[in-house]
């Protein structure tokens, strides 16, 4: 009799265990799940990053060009800045001369 006894203990002790494994397998399916929710929230930060690089990458060239551009007309500019200085006092020497002449 004492093993009809144990046979109904044997079988909860089981049923316990599986009951306790089958919690344990769901609490690692769910685990599971959300590290590749976050795996996958990851994967799209990194896309979006990637695209926003692009598009910086681009209006940094733009950004670039222009500063080459500005550079050169700022180059302009100071020659004729130059030659208008060397003009105006080409202009001095030619009214004190005519101012000269006309004593």
């Amino acid at each position: 009799m004492a093993s009809v006894d144990s046979q109904p203990r044997f079988g909860q002790s089981v049923k316990g265990l599986l009951s306790d494994k089958v919690g344990s397998c769901s609490g690692d399916v769910i685990a599971l799940t959300r590290q590749v929710l976050k795996g996958s929230r990851s994967q799209e930060l990194l896309g979006q990053a990637a695209r926003n690089m692009v598009i910086q990458e681009d209006t940094i060239l733009h950004s670039e060009d222009s500063l080459r551009k500005m550079s050169i007309i700022t180059t302009h500019l100071q020659y004729q800045q130059e030659a208008i200085q060397k003009n105006v006092e080409h202009s001095k020497n030619l009214q004190d001369q005519l101012r000269h002449l006309l004593k």
